[in-house]
């Protein structure tokens, strides 16, 4: 364990939010990242209105595990993929097309609601691992349209060619952009599509005003609220560990952001998850 992942645990968890009035999803999460046992973490969930959890998968073993999970909780659903970082792993072992392959057997299941988190990370991959990450991408662009599922989108530093990659492969109907991180023109670009765009914690952050430009100008019937626990604390808590309880907090500021009542954001966003990913 690095030192920041160690005082992060020595500072401990944050407290229970106030709960909301209205429930609302958590539309991205990876329970098999965080401490608590996930009955422990539905729990604290429910407890703040938070009722709905989306888990995620990154890779073909943490994708089985979000299916079997999701099987097992009517409160969670479960998305499948290989994380853009996965997919020059994959590649480099030769196992990239028969990972797809498994993966999109698991897409077919009915508790698996979205095929995602893919996309394209520059941040993390270097000009070898890009070939790797677009074919990857276009795969489960594939894959989700197939099944009619919803695609879940992870964007770092690759605005451009995600965007081009979806017009070249035709977005499928529900496509939902994970932990916005585009400006407000981009925003206005995914709202034109139809496109859903889901806020994380890192809105909340003090140099985040380009991110709450983006929040502003989004239409509310496409905004959607997420933790990615067990990153991207929100304010004031950030460096602590995240967890689906605190979705309130960043909902809370996105309202404020908004210039709309928690409850009225609270309303949309439930409806809107509920919509991308079809339950």
């Amino acid at each position: 364990m690095t030192e920041s992942r160690t005082q992060q645990k020595a500072q401990g968890a944050p407290p229970l939010p106030e709960a909301l009035r209205v429930g609302v999803a958590d539309s991205h999460t990876h329970l098999d990242m965080q401490e608590p046992s996930v009955e422990e973490a539905l729990a604290a969930a429910a407890s703040v209105g938070v009722e709905t959890l989306v888990q995620v998968g990154c890779d073909l073993e943490r994708s089985r595990w979000a299916a079997e999970t999701a099987a097992a909780h009517s409160a969670v659903h479960a998305a499948v993929a290989l994380h853009p970082n996965e997919a020059p792993r994959a590649a480099a072992r030769g196992e990239l097309d028969a990972s797809l392959t498994e993966i999109e057997k698991l897409a077919a299941l009915p508790q698996v609601l979205a095929v995602g988190e893919t996309g394209l990370d520059y941040f993390r991959t270097g000009e070898d691992g890009i070939g790797s990450q677009q074919y990857s991408f276009r795969s489960h662009i594939a894959i989700a349209k197939r099944q009619g599922r919803a695609l879940v989108i992870h964007d770092r530093e690759a605005h451009a060619d995600v965007l081009r990659i979806l017009d070249e492969e035709g977005a499928p109907d529900r496509t939902v952009f994970h932990c916005f991180s585009g400006d407000a023109e981009m925003a206005q670009l995914c709202a034109a599509k139809g496109w859903f765009m889901s806020f994380a914690g890192n809105v909340t952050f003090k140099n985040a005003q380009p991110l709450r430009d983006a929040l502003a100008v989004a239409p509310p019937e496409l905004v959607l609220v997420e933790t990615d626990a067990p990153f991207l604390t929100p304010a004031p808590y950030r460096g602590r560990p995240n967890a689906p309880y605190l979705v309130p907090v960043t909902l809370r500021a996105m309202a404020e952001t908004k210039g709309m009542s928690e409850d009225d954001l609270a309303e949309h966003v439930a409806a809107n998850t509920a919509r991308a990913f079809g339950y």
